[in-house]
């Protein structure tokens, strides 16, 4: 399918969902599937899971992430890039990949708690509101993703403590990955702010990492930040970078990221908002930059590309 949604598919997107809601479990459980980990043991994963939170923010516009069609124009691009390996969403968001018929051949990703709504006064009361690793199972959904922010002076932290382990256990019998996305957080003037040193980015790992009765299938996905070679000595777990939102310079991010994807341990990068709205508009470009730093060319590669340049 063309990497473009135009009018006309989205007519027939709207027309499924009312009229064949049965439509969305037969395109979930028809889609080709794949390895997870497969070729080089890298995933760059295209996350779109910031809606369900109220965060609808990029770079400093508060309705960037507003639009539905206007998202799902920008991963249908994404999707269709090379090295893509697959898209993190909620269920809405993966319902309508699924539909649109761009899911064939990529990982998806499940988001699990979108309930801590952002600038909420309940928001680190972060509810499991999403999928669970039930309802991931029979959608044929390959990999689970939960947000864990540890705030230890507020006693909501420990609700999601418990569900996240809960989330992890369950994963571990079904044999699914789920990635832990975890922060310590605190309050600071009516919101909630995530500390990004790299000891915070360190205890909140070894938190995150002892949740459930089982590691086996728990993989991290953690910000870069300084120190990231201390960070990642901290885990045994295989890791995702974190993109975000940086709103700075995009040469820096994608600096920092080509830096953080060399050190060991690191599998590759789940990113969203800084290659679906990229300052310049051009999603493809984001995303392919992004691309080549999780999947470089082999040395093998890269010799036959320089031998047929120089014919």
């Amino acid at each position: 399918m063309s990497a473009v949604v135009d009018a006309v598919g989205f007519h027939a997107l709207r027309t499924l969902r009312a009229e064949r809601p049965h439509a969305v479990e037969e395109a979930l459980s028809s889609r080709r599937r794949r390895d997870i980990v497969r070729g080089d043991g890298r995933l760059f994963i295209v996350a779109a899971d910031h809606p369900a939170r109220g965060a609808l923010s990029v770079g400093g516009r508060d309705d960037a992430m507003a639009s539905r069609y206007l998202l799902l124009e920008r991963l249908a691009i994404a999707l269709g890039r090379p090295g893509v390996d697959g898209v993190l969403g909620t269920p809405d968001i993966i319902d309508d990949l699924a539909l649109l018929g761009l899911l064939d051949d990529k990982v998806v990703v499940g988001s699990m708690n979108r309930g801590g709504l952002r600038g909420a006064s309940f928001e680190m009361d972060d509810r499991f509101t999403g999928y669970d690793v039930a309802s991931m199972v029979r959608s044929g959904v390959d990999f689970a993703k939960v947000l864990l922010r540890v705030n230890l002076a507020d006693t909501a932290t420990a609700s999601t403590l418990e569900a996240t382990a809960r989330a992890v256990t369950a994963a571990a019998e079904a044999r699914m990955p789920i990635m832990i996305e975890p922060f310590i957080s605190r309050w600071a003037g009516g919101r909630i702010v995530n500390d990004l040193t790299p000891d915070a980015v360190v205890l909140s790992l070894a938190i995150a990492a002892g949740l459930g009765a089982s590691s086996a299938y728990t993989w991290m996905k953690l910000p870069v930040v300084p120190d990231m070679e201390r960070v990642m000595q901290a885990t045994t777990l295989p890791t995702l970078l974190l993109g975000g939102d940086s709103g700075g310079d995009p040469d820096d991010t994608f600096s920092s990221w080509e830096d953080a994807l060399a050190l060991p341990g690191v599998r590759g990068l789940t990113a969203g908002r800084a290659l679906l709205y990229p300052p310049d508009g051009d999603v493809a470009g984001a995303v392919d930059a992004a691309a080549r730093l999780v999947h470089p060319l082999d040395p093998m590669e890269t010799s036959m590309h320089s031998a047929e340049e120089t014919r």
